[in-house]
């Protein structure tokens, strides 16, 4: 066993895991955060995407012992003070997902893309989302979201 320790969503938090354990589950097997969800477990469709120390990454790539003093952010740490986040919001209201299952991990993404390109142009966000998979939109919704939320900013 290895302990770690690490701010998840503005909180310390910290456990004894297996050296093995994967970042995405102990996230969501011992934090509870569902939000990052696991759709292949091999970093190809970006479903378990979260920010470590403000970056995206794929926390189906990382072991929880090598995020053991990193900060990270997950879906539900996006929301502060019971308002959405603006890619949230975009999501919301440019109708950016059906099924939803990629929702957490694009919209990861795309804060990732918004911090390094505050206002991008469409072949930048399609690039910035280039590793996450939707299935079901065509993407043109999740692009509009993401465009709603690059004029917030």
């Amino acid at each position: 066993m290895a302990h770690v320790s690490m701010v998840v969503n503005r909180k310390v938090r910290k456990g004894d895991v297996e050296p093995r354990l994967l970042l995405v589950h102990f996230l969501r097997e011992y934090l509870l955060l569902t939000g990052t969800h696991i759709g292949c477990d091999t970093s190809q469709c970006g479903a378990c995407t979260v920010l470590v120390d403000g970056r995206s990454a794929k926390a189906c790539t990382i072991f929880a012992v090598q995020a053991d003093g990193s900060e990270i952010t997950t879906i539900e740490g996006l929301a502060k003070d019971g308002r959405l986040h603006p890619l949230q919001e975009g999501f919301w209201e440019e109708h950016g997902l059906q099924c939803g299952y990629c929702t957490p991990g694009m919209i990861m993404s795309a804060v990732n893309l918004l911090n390094d390109i505050p206002k991008p142009d469409e072949q930048q966000i399609r690039e910035g989302i280039s590793g996450n998979f939707c299935r079901c939109t065509g993407y043109q919704h999740i692009v509009n979201a993401i465009q709603h939320a690059a004029g917030k900013g």
